[in-house]
């Protein structure tokens, strides 16, 4: 498409306008059930206060004492759908089966049911969150981008209140599963009017279709359409409209492309597992800390909220690189106060887990819009698929480093602030992209790098030109002096 690039069409009919709207806060409704599933695991897996009792049958209602942890196990769903099947086809299919495997999860007849319900479950909720993301991420201009990609993780901390209040009134397994489950019901019954992306339909050539969705939008927004034709200089007969046959030979290789794109790649990965290992560590050791193991989750999921909130103003102000290496380096810094505070004083660490929770969770937050303005759109689902696949890598883990802090309580902390660490380092090496329109090319995609490059080149020369003049104005005057 050139340097004409199809962002532009949101000058004419709105960067976030009643259409975008509407498309928005259906998805992000959505975003609630994903929060509620991923952490209903955190009370399912607690092991009450019990007492033995003789041998015999074990049925579905001694759940509670057969140590399941969660998140639960999670297939790596074969994320190059979202090329080739489209987004809408996608959200459709996991928020369907969602709600499905949820209500099976209720009516489990025994524990293998159950756990396989629960694994089918979490795999398309896994899938949900990385379409809705880019389906949104597609929707929206660049001026609202920020605000709109960050707050989708909002609805998700809301899914993690709901799930402390519920389990705190219903302490039956199958009625708190039927319960939360039921939250996915509204999307279904909204879904259906969701379009097809103006992006994913260019990029298969089906260039009418797209046409009529911009119209569409220009008239809710109560705005003059544009011809796509015009604005992109789109050329029928030229190179684009092969591009259904370019974009399915797309795997992940991709997205090792050269060098520099395969450095981008292994630390946008480490980000991804970190903030995912971060984020599942505090949430699931929450009814570890002490106190009341409700309330305890229910502020780790408040702080989340003004966490998102920090990341949209800060972002836009002092870059995306910026805030996250922050983030990441506040995250570690937390997790080493927790390790040195007192058991005794559980207050005082609930307060800087809800700290080390908020780090991450900006960290967390900020990895997807960053994931995806890092990369082309012939690959941007591939790349934030790949990034929340190795994000379900370290939620497997979560559990396990969990596990072991009855070895030494706090090797989940260690686990943490090592990794959170390491990752803010290597945050440093990656391209700006604030101000940045998507790329649609690889060559766009390289001019980030190469920008960033020019932009240190820059300084530094800078700074030793300003060092040079003034070693320049000094050496006459102490010339003079030593005369």
């Amino acid at each position: 498409m050139g340097s004409r690039h199809f962002e532009g069409i949101y000058d004419h009919v709105g960067h976030f306008g009643r259409f975008q709207r509407v498309l928005y806060f259906i998805c992000a409704f959505q975003n609630i059930s994903c929060g509620i599933h991923y952490l209903a695991s955190v009370f399912m897996g607690v092991t009450p206060h019990h007492v033995c009792r003789p041998p015999g049958n074990c049925h579905l209602d001694s759940l509670w004492d057969l140590g399941i942890r969660g998140p639960e196990t999670k297939m790596l769903l074969p994320y190059c759908l979202l090329t080739k099947l489209g987004r809408r086809v996608v959200l459709w299919a996991t928020s369907s089966s969602m709600f499905l495997f949820g209500i099976a999860a209720a009516f489990a007849v025994d524990y293998y049911t159950f756990m396989a319900a629960r694994f089918f479950l979490a795999m398309v909720a896994s899938g949900y969150l990385v379409v809705g993301f880019v389906y949104v991420m597609e929707f929206i201009g660049m001026k609202s981008r920020t605000w709109a990609s960050v707050h989708l993780h909002s609805f998700f901390a809301v899914g993690t209140l709901l799930v402390a209040l519920t389990g705190y009134l219903v302490r039956t397994w199958w009625l708190y599963q039927m319960i939360l489950s039921t939250v996915t019901v509204p999307f279904i019954l909204c879904c259906w009017v969701l379009p097809e992306t103006p992006f994913w339909l260019l990029s298969e050539g089906r260039y009418e279709e797209a046409q009529k969705i911009v119209d569409i939008m220009a008239k809710w927004n109560r705005a003059s359409s544009c011809k796509l034709s015009e604005l992109l200089s789109l050329d029928l007969q030229g190179p684009v409209s092969n591009s259904p046959t370019e974009v399915q030979k797309h795997n992940l290789s991709y997205l090792f492309y050269n060098w520099s794109i395969t450095k981008r790649t292994l630390t946008v990965w480490l980000i991804w597992f970190t903030g995912s290992l971060g984020f599942y560590s505090f949430s699931l050791n929450s009814v570890n800390l002490g106190g009341n193991e409700y309330l305890n989750l229910f502020l780790l999921g408040v702080v989340e909220i003004p966490a998102y909130t920090f990341v949209c103003i800060a972002m836009d102000k002092v870059g995306r690189r910026t805030v996250l290496a922050y983030s990441l380096f506040c995250s570690a810094l937390a997790c080493g106060v927790v390790m040195v505070i007192p058991q005794k004083h559980y207050i005082l660490g609930v307060v800087t887990a809800m700290v080390g929770k908020f780090a991450i969770g900006a960290a967390f937050g900020l990895i997807y819009l960053y994931t995806a303005e890092l990369y082309p759109t012939i690959v941007r689902s591939l790349a934030v698929g790949s990034g929340s696949m190795v994000c379900r890598l370290a939620s497997i883990l979560a559990p396990f480093s969990v596990d072991l802090s009855s070895i030494w309580i706090f090797i989940p902390q260690l686990f943490v602030g090592t990794m959170a660490l390491l990752s803010g380092v290597l945050t440093l090496k990656l391209p700006e992209t604030l101000g940045k329109r998507l790329a649609t090319t690889w060559e766009e995609a390289a001019k980030l790098e190469s920008e960033n490059e020019s932009k240190s080149s820059k300084l530094l020369l800078t700074t030793n030109n300003s060092g040079l003049e003034k070693t320049e104005a000094i050496t006459p005057r102490d010339s003079g002096l030593g005369e």
